[in-house]
């Protein structure tokens, strides 16, 4: 007989028990991530180099089955990395679940890009994720179970005017990503990747000539031929929660055999 494996999809404790780190918890898809995964019973180590908006998540999450627990830690710091991590082992017996979502975005054609912005681009969304990444599984290879999922971008795969820094580097860390989850995949380790494409956040309204609007610009559902974009099939843009939910399952027990691979939450953007 088949085993049999619960599916609990959307249960209060579909995480009971578990203990998630994520990174860049402070807004946007970060804090929707550590949100639903607190919603569902998980304690949740809720990172972010400021701490305004983890101790706000704290705050509005209490009355949820599970913890958030509010840390401030730079990704581009390894030892600061280490101790997080190592901290939270030690609080709550284990770390079961990493989700990488710290990062930056320096938007500029590469002929104005700085070596500045190009170095503090690759310093959080690549080197950032091999930090958090290699602290996690070190742990999760020696305990034999583990889950580390890492928030990407579609403009990993497809070229983009104006981003190159960005997109070279989220396509680093999707690289590493899937490098990590051939490593440690006999440990019982699965490395996924979760590929966002135009989100409402802040960091997609500071694109925009004015990132207060109700709408987004015509541009952003419709394509732009002057940029080589395209449009939004959907016709609309992703609010953090689908990638959250996108994310959550892959760390679900229903994902228990997907590992290596590279889910695109873009709305059809990108016509894969």
């Amino acid at each position: 007989m088949p085993e049999h494996i619960p599916h609990e999809s959307h249960a209060e404790g579909e995480f009971a028990g578990r203990t998630a780190l994520v990174t860049g918890a402070g807004q946007g898809i970060g804090a929707a991530v550590a949100a639903a995964l607190a919603a569902r019973g998980a304690h949740v180590v809720a990172t972010d180099r400021d701490a305004h908006g983890i101790d706000e998540l704290a705050a509005a999450s209490r009355a949820a089955p599970g913890t958030i627990t509010p840390r401030v830690m730079d990704v581009t710091d390894a030892a600061t990395v280490n101790t997080v991590v190592a901290d939270t082992i030690h609080r709550h017996g284990a770390l079961d679940l990493l989700v990488n979502v710290a990062g930056i975005l320096r938007g500029s054609a590469v002929a104005q890009l700085t070596d500045a912005d190009w170095a503090d681009t690759f310093a959080v969304n690549a080197t950032g994720v091999f930090h958090t990444s290699r602290a996690a599984a070190s742990h999760m290879t020696a305990r034999g179970s583990g889950c580390i999922i890492t928030v990407g971008s579609n403009a990993a795969g497809i070229p983009r005017t104006g981003m190159a820094a960005y997109a070279a580097s989220k396509a680093a860390a999707t690289a590493f990503t899937k490098c990590l989850g051939l490593e440690i995949a006999r440990s019982g380790v699965r490395c996924n990747v979760v590929a966002p494409g135009t989100t409402d956040t802040a960091m997609q309204r500071s694109l925009w000539p004015d990132d207060s609007a109700p709408e987004a610009p015509p541009g952003v559902l419709d394509g732009d031929l002057r940029t080589y974009r395209t449009g939004i099939p959907l016709g609309r843009m992703a609010a953090p929660q689908d990638i959250a939910d996108a994310v959550l399952f892959l760390a679900s027990d229903r994902a228990r055999h997907i590992t290596l691979q590279e889910l695109y939450v873009d709305g059809g953007a990108t016509l894969r």
